[in-house]
């Protein structure tokens, strides 16, 4: 049997003499869509920003595609596998295409890959009639979708994101939901954090549920 494509053992996070997180093991299927829930509170983001690198914390074990890693400091590498899309994801103010495309010229992609992930990114999102939109005439469903498209985009091993739909109005929520099904389909690693039954309940995914700073498997 293969390894995870992530797996986590003994992860602990205080906040003062509060132990918030108390995680002491984690497994992510390569492929494996699964969605996180627990209350307001429960450290849901705080967990996914550990993941993601953007928050330390005390971690006994940390295995990516099967090989250990050290986390002091997070390497570059696992920062190129595994994407973090936060909830309200910044829009950069130029136009959706130089949006998307930032994150390839970071990771110096050719020019030509370049405009071919932006295109496939702009059409996976149902973007096209919006590429020299700027952020201030998006709708907030539109900006969404443009987040998960310059995530998508960067063809991470992991992605995570914190309550897609939240604040969105219906059509916003619908379309996100077809998008996060698409990233099931395409069997992409994706983490959900969120408090919409409707992601919750999205066939396909695996749930995880996080109360008093464990998580458990839920059925799903």
């Amino acid at each position: 049997m293969s390894a995870p494509l992530l797996r986590v053992a003994g992860l602990r996070k205080d906040f003062g003499s509060r132990r918030l997180l108390d995680i002491e093991h984690l497994d992510i299927e390569a492929g494996g869509a699964y969605v996180l829930t627990g209350a307001n509170g429960s450290g849901k983001t705080t967990l996914m920003r550990i993941l993601a690198g953007l928050e330390p914390a005390q971690v006994r074990a940390f295995e990516f595609g099967g090989a250990p890693v050290a986390l002091a400091p997070y390497p570059e590498a696992l920062r190129r596998a595994i994407v973090y899309v936060h909830q309200q994801p910044y829009v950069f103010h130029t136009s959706l295409r130089h949006n998307i495309e930032y994150g390839l010229r970071c990771r110096s992609v050719p020019a030509a890959e370049r405009a071919r992930r932006v295109a496939a990114a702009i059409a996976w999102a149902g973007l096209g009639g919006r590429v020299a939109t700027p952020p201030a005439k998006m709708s907030g469903g539109e900006k969404q979708r443009a987040a998960l498209a310059r995530a998508r985009a960067l063809q991470p091993e992991l992605l995570l994101l914190d309550e897609p739909t939240a604040s969105l109005d219906r059509d916003g929520r619908a379309q996100t939901l077809a998008l996060l099904a698409q990233l099931r389909d395409e069997r992409r690693s994706v983490l959900v954090a969120c408090h919409d039954q409707e992601v919750i309940t999205l066939e396909g995914f695996r749930r995880l549920h996080l109360e008093d700073g464990r998580i458990a498997p839920q059925s799903g």
